[in-house]
């Protein structure tokens, strides 16, 4: 008589039904609901209270290339589109659970605790509630990042463009510039003369020049503005 081979798989579910009367399979799942809170809950917290750290002890083979950017990457973003990249402790936005599944799937695969978030974000982000969309970086060390997550609406098409003169006062004295020479042109010379030397349409010019850069510098000043390239990583609300 030839002896069956035995079947690992039904030998362990012979042990477990031995024992089913004295397992509570609510209690277990509870257990595990619970855990998962905790992680979801250790993370959130990580991200809205932790500190700053320089990098993550990441398995570099597992990381995707793609996901990988440097300091200098993230800089010209900001810069062009006039964006903040902050610690994550100071984003008063919503982190959306997708991206805590993410670091959770993360932590898992590297079998360690990611730290030292930070966000791409427009200003009011870092202080009031928005629309648009942040980009959740976690450091990898020496000045590079990796990408997890990004939510939200996308900025809109023209944000460049209208962001461009608050890069350096280079583009806002040419952006004065160019606004001074538009406006001088539709007003009717006839208002102020009644030569029509060319030299009237530049006096005019330069009078709208001075009027509309004291404007803009009312403006910065007042509100405590500067350049993008002076408040990517700026702290302040009022920069």
């Amino acid at each position: 008589m030839l002896l069956e081979r035995t079947n690992l798989e039904k030998a362990l579910d012979r042990e477990k039904m031995k024992g089913i009367d004295t397992i509570d399979v609510q209690r277990v799942i509870d257990g595990i609901i619970r855990a998962n809170e905790a992680h979801y809950q250790s993370i959130k917290q990580q991200i809205t209270r932790g500190k700053s750290y320089a990098t993550n002890d990441f398995n570099f083979d597992l990381l995707a290339s793609g996901n990988i950017y440097h300091l200098t990457h993230i800089k010209n973003i900001c810069i062009d589109y006039r964006l903040r990249f902050l610690d994550s402790k100071y984003f008063k936005g919503d982190i959306p659970p997708i991206a805590i599944s993410k670091i959770k799937q993360l932590e898992k695969e590297h079998e360690t605790q990611l730290k030292g978030f930070k966000i791409v974000a427009p200003s009011k982000l870092f202080k009031l509630k928005d629309k648009n969309d942040p980009l959740l970086f976690v450091p990898l060390g020496n000045d590079y990042f990796y990408f997890i997550h990004k939510w939200g609406n996308d900025l809109h098409p023209l944000r460049k463009a209208l962001m461009w003169p608050f890069k350096n006062i280079v583009n806002l004295t040419l952006t004065v510039f160019i606004i001074s020479y538009f406006v001088t042109l539709m007003l009717p010379m006839g208002l102020f003369t009644k030569t029509s030397f060319g030299y009237e349409f530049w006096i005019l010019f330069f009078f709208m020049f001075k009027s509309i850069a004291a404007i803009v510098i009312f403006y910065g000043f007042s509100k405590g503005k500067n350049f993008s390239k002076a408040i990517w990583r700026s702290k302040y609300y009022n920069a």
